[in-house]
């Protein structure tokens, strides 16, 4: 059994708190509204939570993968925008800097960050570079102590609020992958533009849209990381981002089967609860094994990156089963529930409609088999 430090699992017990006692209340609205209340944003602040896995010298909490994860199992648990905005920022936008920014990129950026003061995204998917990044086709050219910055990249998480973005670009055609470099663009650097809040199926409150660079001036100090490097660095943030992805997951899968078990034991149909039929123990059962498979593929690669080492498959595996498994949760879920599932005033059909992004964005479901079946074919 994963043992959690007493640091982490009193800031997971405040964390619950928070979620219930604000975030909760609030669900129903920000799903309607497709917006987070200012106050509960401003609260966050004040909880740290923006600066969850920057380090504590730069005014961060420093969370490592293992409590990463289990901050995000309790996100999971309640609203997903509020999760997706929080983990986004906290995760695949912050780690690049974090890991390889220069301690001037690092000691500009990563306060400002950790206080919530800045916003931040992660700028790789274009329309022609989705599940495979290698394909993109923004570009980025050195003129003097200026790299000039042009190309679109869509459906980009937190782009609306960000101020700091964390763009990938072709800066040597010729080289492929390893002419890819990664910067870092501030929101009012000449040429950026941030289009319309996207429409989704689910994930409201999380805001995404398209940015564009045309001739966006980015100075030559804010290149991430060495030249050519960025492709490597987001297959990195991406390892990371898919393991805790599939912990916020679990916390979606928790909350489902506690509902689809409550409503079972409570609802009666001809004289018998609907929890005493075979046909919904059985859903149930399924639940609670794919919860508890989930929550082993998970930890195990959480543990392994915490210890450094190469989790691509394994990162890779627990997004997949993870993901899978939360969809066909929800779908259970909604079947237990019946006709109430299917309406907006029990919530269960905001978890589905949630739950369906986690199998395409981070690595598609068909991507996460490509990469297990290459790692397979490697060790061998």
């Amino acid at each position: 059994m994963l043992e959690l430090s007493e640091e982490v699992r009193a800031l997971r017990a405040g964390v619950q708190r928070f979620l219930e006692a604000e975030v909760e209340p609030r669900s129903r609205w920000i799903d309607e509204e497709d917006r987070i209340p200012p106050e509960l944003l401003e609260k966050a602040r004040e909880l740290g939570l923006f600066g969850l896995t920057v380090p504590e010298c730069y005014g961060g909490v420093g969370l490592d993968v293992i409590g990463k994860c289990a901050l995000e199992e309790e996100f999971g648990r309640s609203n997903y925008g509020f999760a997706t905005l929080i983990g986004n920022h906290t995760g695949i936008s912050c780690s690049g800097i974090v890991e390889h920014g220069t301690e001037a990129q690092r000691a500009k950026y990563l306060p400002r960050m950790a206080s919530g003061e800045w916003i931040a995204c992660f700028c790789l998917t274009e329309a022609q570079a989705g599940s495979d990044p290698s394909g993109m086709r923004a570009s980025a050219v050195k003129r003097g102590d200026r790299w000039i910055l042009n190309g679109e990249k869509i459906y980009i998480t937190n782009a609306p609020e960000a101020y700091v973005f964390t763009v990938m670009a072709v800066t040597a055609e010729s080289k492929g992958v390893k002419g890819i470099s990664a910067f870092i663009v501030e929101r009012d650097f000449p040429g950026l533009a941030v289009g319309r809040n996207e429409k989704k199926m689910g994930m409201h409150g999380a805001h995404a849209a398209t940015v564009t660079f045309t001739d966006c001036e980015v100075p030559a100090e804010n290149l991430l990381g060495e030249e050519g490097l960025g492709y490597i660095q987001a297959l990195r943030a991406l390892t990371r981002g898919r393991v805790t992805l599939a912990a916020r997951c679990l916390g979606m899968m928790e909350r489902l089967l506690g509902l689809s078990v409550g409503y079972a034991k409570l609802r009666e149909q001809g004289g018998r609860r609907i929890a005493d039929h075979q046909a919904i123990q059985w859903m149930l059962a399924d639940m609670a094994l794919a919860l508890d498979a989930s929550r082993l593929l998970v930890y195990r690669a959480a543990e392994m990156l915490n210890r450094g080492e190469r989790a691509t498959k394994e990162a890779a595996m627990a997004k997949l089963f993870t993901t899978e498994a939360l969809n066909k949760a929800a779908d259970s879920a909604v079947q237990i529930h019946g006709g109430m599932g299917y309406m907006r005033e029990a919530g269960i059909e905001r978890f589905y409609r949630d739950a369906r992004i986690t199998r395409i964005y981070e690595g598609t479901s068909e991507i996460q088999r490509v990469i297990i079946a290459r790692e397979l074919l490697r060790e061998q």
